[in-house]
């Protein structure tokens, strides 16, 4: 049940940000070189996720009910994006 898809290390590295998936919700890890955010989202408080992809990147962009601002993750391939949200509707909605 624990899935990780992580971006691509072209653009970060050392410290691509990361998707996890557990049985009860969604770990969000965002990298930075000075600084890193970790956002744990429950699947029923998903409200929406969407994909802004690039000519070679994706960017996913999560919208939760309880939150103000979105959680954004980077450079993930299309492949995986589109994996990501797959996964996420399937258990956010089901």
């Amino acid at each position: 049940m624990n899935e990780r898809f992580s971006a691509s290390t072209l653009k970060n590295p050392v410290m691509p940000d990361e998707v996890i998936f557990s049985e009860k919700g969604v770990t969000f890890r965002a990298r930075k070189i000075f600084s890193s955010s970790e956002n744990f989202v429950f699947y029923n408080d998903i409200a929406g996720v969407e994909i802004d992809s690039g000519i070679f990147f994706s960017t996913i962009r999560i919208k939760a009910r309880a939150r103000e601002h979105e959680i954004v993750i980077k450079n993930f391939t299309k492949g995986d994006a589109r994996k990501v949200k797959e996964l996420i509707l399937e258990r956010a909605f089901h």
